[in-house]
């Protein structure tokens, strides 16, 4: 690509090296690089509460081609039931391709693979996905699938009496509204997401659906100035107590140990994008 832009430059009368700057500056254009940083009151994963209902702190960067690729990395710190096996962070590894289907709607086709450093063996998985955007005048929709096939991470490890330590795989489907406050420098956003997977836990407490079928959902505004958005959203699940009491102590605060992490809440959270 830079040869031809080189090369077409000095027919059109370009001294070498402009043409050469030129040909660097239009690479340049088509890569992009974004990301952002956040301290949010929890870190809440599918609705579950994967800092022990701590304080969190996050973020993550994504390098971007014109033509749709994009590589990138999301982290946050961890605490309780999301340490699976003694990590204190979380570290995903994404990639995937943005394709525009329409003035309004795009394809996007990726794949996660969450690390847990420092933390136990086999606790690491893939997860792949497709997500479909759309707009309409204020208002963004989307819809998604992930679906994690058979890995040992997901595994049903637990005391059931079913469990032979077999391989498991994990679906998930959710979808995200977000409407513009005209006027304003508010979005009102909504999500909702259904789990079905493994209804145990994997090796060191590794599970996305704890209960095997769960739902998930979240109602929050933001508030937007220049490159920080505040946002504030109430979040859920229909995880009982009875079936949160079954996976403890895994699955509880650290504070007194009987908490269910996947109890209602109001998250706060405040990013910095760059």
């Amino acid at each position: 690509m830079k040869i031809t832009a080189t090369i077409a430059a000095l027919i059109a009368g370009l001294s070498p090296l402009a043409a050469y700057a030129q040909a660097r500056e239009k690479a340049s254009a088509a890569v992009t690089v974004s990301g952002s940083a956040t301290i949010a009151s929890d870190y809440r994963f599918r609705g579950v509460s994967q800092s022990d209902k701590e304080m969190a702190v996050q973020g993550g960067f994504t390098v971007s081609h014109e033509d749709g690729l994009y590589v990138g990395a999301w982290a946050s710190n961890l605490s309780g039931w999301g340490t699976f096996g003694g990590a204190n962070m979380e570290l995903d590894l994404i990639g995937g391709y943005k394709a525009r289907l329409s003035d309004n709607a795009t394809l996007d086709v990726g794949l996660v693979w969450y690390m847990y450093p420092g933390g136990a063996d086999d606790t690491d998985f893939v997860e792949p996905y497709v997500k479909v955007s759309g707009t309409s005048g204020p208002a963004t929709l989307t819809a998604g699938v992930a679906y994690a096939p058979r890995q040992y991470a997901l595994a049903n490890v637990s005391n059931a009496t079913s469990s032979r330590g077999q391989k498991k795989d994990n679906l998930y489907l959710w979808g995200d509204g977000a409407v513009a406050i005209a006027g304003t420098p508010l979005t009102a956003r909504t999500h909702i997401g259904y789990s079905r997977g493994n209804p145990g836990l994997g090796p060191n407490g590794t599970s996305v659906a704890p209960t095997g079928k769960c739902w998930d959902w979240s109602l929050g505004l933001d508030a937007t100035w220049r490159n920080l958005t505040f946002n504030v959203s109430y979040v859920d699940t229909d995880i009982t107590r009875a079936e949160a009491a079954r996976l403890q102590p895994n699955f509880s605060t650290g504070q007194d140990g009987t908490g269910s992490i996947a109890d209602s809440t109001v998250v706060a959270s405040l990013s910095a994008s760059f």
